[in-house]
């Protein structure tokens, strides 16, 4: 269990160790072992894709593609009660990225100059669903939902198999739901890098989504790196939280949020920040006690390993702890939370009050669990509807509108020395003023 960490009686560098994440040692190793996988899916294909399926999941694959039976004894596997879960959380998902949308901008910035701004669905994404230790059809629905109201008409889906060589039925009946016709049973850095770059079965697309484990994360920023690669949506890697809480905050709520994430993988990080030392004593026992209740309470000591509580003096001081770290999640326990939102500078979803928990939004509140990690959240945003779009620029003068505006380009062209892109405007105007229009 972690020990209480005193923020004002520590250094610049001990605070810096405080906020590491874990397994940032293996960073390199990471993701060479990923360009490894990478490089073994473009040379092999279909075929490389079933030995990395038999050597890392050992499971072998008579087709990678999910079937036709497959999908229909998945809906009849699932018991009502789940499916009508899925369904609601499908339909508020859908009903907050659905207010995403925005109409076509037009603007005239000046009389016969328009300017213009049109969205256009990418044609082809890849969707990755994580299912390692646990499967994870909320991811489904994250990537599932904006793509399809987007309007992305090619949308592939990566799922790893399960033992018995099948996907997650729960996820496939998603899938489904949202539209999605062409799902593989592949999982890991190979999954990214065959949508990244095709095989025989799997087809190519523009950009992959979706979060994963250290090594999926690496094969996403690996394969945007490549132009004939794909792009990806953002770092989303081993999950994360941090909560801050005061002494308001009930130690057994505080432990249960801290539970959640560390459940996730041995990588995952929690994290406390309070103002409270008896607070976190209180939840370093509650800890203690929920997790000998806890199913997955093995990966949960492992993770806990690289927890860290932490006390400050004062709100403000927790902030800047949170903002310097950029969570993931991060959820305010706190008296009036809403009165500091407004100094959360870094985070990827906020969760607000004692009864707003964490699996909330991972799972049906309607906004989106695909956030960055890492840190990331210091300049990336959570998944939404603008991921899946491309947002083309136009403009449109009139022989008015250049008349008036053409003599500004022809000076700043001449500033930058660059006397092709003045002409480009000069002829105009001369043959203009030539049909008696200046």
């Amino acid at each position: 269990m972690p020990a209480l960490l005193l923020w004002n009686q520590l250094t610049e560098a001990e605070r810096a160790a405080t906020l590491q994440r874990p397994g940032s040692a293996l960073h390199a190793e990471v993701f060479a072992s990923a360009q490894a996988l990478i490089d073994r899916v473009r040379r092999g294909g279909d075929a490389a894709l079933r030995e990395i399926t038999v050597e890392l999941d050992d499971v072998p694959l008579d087709a990678l593609a999910v079937s036709d039976a497959q999908l229909q004894s998945a809906t009849d596997e699932l018991p009502g009660a789940a499916r009508a879960a899925l369904d609601r959380a499908i339909a508020n998902v859908r009903r907050f990225h659905a207010a995403q949308a925005s109409a076509a901008l037009a603007i005239e910035t000046m009389p016969g100059v328009l300017c213009e701004r049109h969205s256009v669905p990418l044609a082809a994404v890849g969707l990755y669903v994580p299912a390692g230790s646990a499967p994870l059809p909320s991811t489904a629905i994250m990537l599932g939902v904006p793509a399809q109201i987007a309007g992305c008409p090619v949308r592939v889906l990566c799922t790893p198999p399960r033992p018995d060589g099948r996907a997650d039925p729960a996820t496939l009946y998603v899938a489904q739901q949202c539209g999605i016709e062409r799902i593989f049973k592949v999982g890991g850095a190979q999954a990214i890098a065959a949508m990244a770059y095709g095989t025989q079965a799997v087809p190519k697309t523009d950009k992959v989504f979706g979060p994963g484990n250290a090594w999926v994360t690496a094969a996403k920023l690996l394969v945007a790196r490549d132009p004939q690669g794909a792009a990806c949506d953002l770092p989303a890697g081993p999950s994360e939280v941090l909560v801050i809480a005061d002494e308001t905050a009930r130690a057994d709520f505080v432990a249960a949020d801290l539970l959640a994430q560390a459940e996730h993988s041995p990588d995952a990080q929690a994290i406390l920040v309070t103002t409270s030392s008896a607070l976190a004593r209180d939840v370093l026992s509650q800890i203690e006690t929920q997790t000998t209740t806890l199913s997955r309470r093995e990966i949960v000591r492992q993770s806990l390993a690289s927890a860290r509580f932490i006390v400050v003096s004062d709100l403000a001081t927790a902030l800047v702890v949170s903002n310097a770290y950029a969570p993931e999640h991060l959820i305010l326990q706190v008296r009036d939370p809403r009165h500091w939102l407004a100094q959360v500078q870094a985070a990827g979803s906020v969760f607000l009050g004692a009864w707003s928990p964490e699996p909330m939004g991972d799972y049906c509140t309607g906004t989106n669990h695909v956030l960055p990690t890492g840190g990331a959240a210091r300049c990336y945003s959570g998944l939404s509807v603008a991921d899946f779009l491309r947002h083309l620029t136009v403009q449109e003068l009139t022989p008015a509108g250049l008349d008036v505006l053409g003599p500004t380009a022809q000076t700043l062209a001449m500033l930058e020395g660059l006397d092709a892109h003045a002409n480009a405007v000069s002829i105009r105007l001369k043959a203009l003023a030539a049909r008696g229009v200046a």
